[in-house]
């Protein structure tokens, strides 16, 4: 499963970085098989001073909270979180709001080289952090959970054992279940956001599944370059792709 990438996007436009990350999220949504743990609730993004955001904010910030498990409803600037008491936590990465900047540019007519002044609007975008990567702001800023915490049935010693044994890092964290290749890590939802051990267990062993597939991804290119020196570019000539 894909996460949210929050500066791999930074040299695109607002307008790119976002569909580029709806594009991600549809690209795994159609996997076959349903979720089975409950993500965090999150209510409508709003503005440090309350107000909420309208427009493809909303959808956009709701997607980012889903993607990073962020429980509270508000963001704001790092010079907003300063000036509420908070500091933004060392390492933490800001998104975007975007908003439309209105100006006027003068345009003549291709016809009749007559000047007119014409009213236009460009997508803008400014670095936010949500209040959950913010510490010491007024306890307003941090809604308590509305999940009740309790372990589901289903635990096995055993299971807990073999997964312990896989030689990579697991980590606790959020509502999203992935793996991350380059820093072989992978991450998962907590045990009691899971209706039974038994989901559980079957998403972490996809998750480790994840780490078998690119294993076996290497291993065969690396025997490919080994034994076929031209063996990508033989592929690309015959898929018609470039190298």
């Amino acid at each position: 499963m894909t996460k949210y990438r929050p500066r791999e996007s930074s040299a695109l436009s607002p307008a790119g970085r976002i569909t580029q990350e709806i594009i991600a999220r549809l690209e795994v949504g159609t996997r076959p098989w349903v979720q089975p743990w409950r993500g965090v609730p999150v209510s409508r993004p709003m503005r440090a001073c309350g107000i909420p955001y309208r427009g493809m904010n909303v959808f956009w910030l709701w997607m980012v909270a889903d993607m990073c498990g962020y429980a509270s409803p508000f963001w704001m600037t790092y010079r907003q979180a300063q000036e509420l008491g908070g500091q933004v936590r060392k390492g933490a990465k800001s998104t975007i709001a975007i908003f439309y900047k209105s100006y006027t540019k003068e345009v003549e007519a291709p016809d009749t080289g007559e000047k007119s002044d014409e009213a236009r609007r460009v997508l803008k975008a400014y670095p936010v952090f949500n209040a959950d990567q913010v510490e010491g702001l007024p306890a307003r800023f941090y809604p308590a959970a509305t999940l009740e915490l309790v372990e589901p049935e289903g635990r096995e010693a055993e299971l807990d054992a073999f997964f312990a044994a896989i030689p990579a890092s697991l980590r606790t964290h959020g509502c999203e279940a992935y793996y991350e290749p380059g820093i072989d890590r992978i991450t998962m939802p907590a045990p009691n956001l899971f209706t039974g051990f038994d989901h559980y267990y079957a998403t972490l062993a996809h998750e480790v599944c994840n780490i078998a597939s690119v294993l076996i991804s290497r291993t065969v290119d690396g025997l490919c370059a080994l034994l076929f020196p031209n063996h990508r570019t033989a592929c690309c000539a015959i898929s018609g792709r470039e190298s």
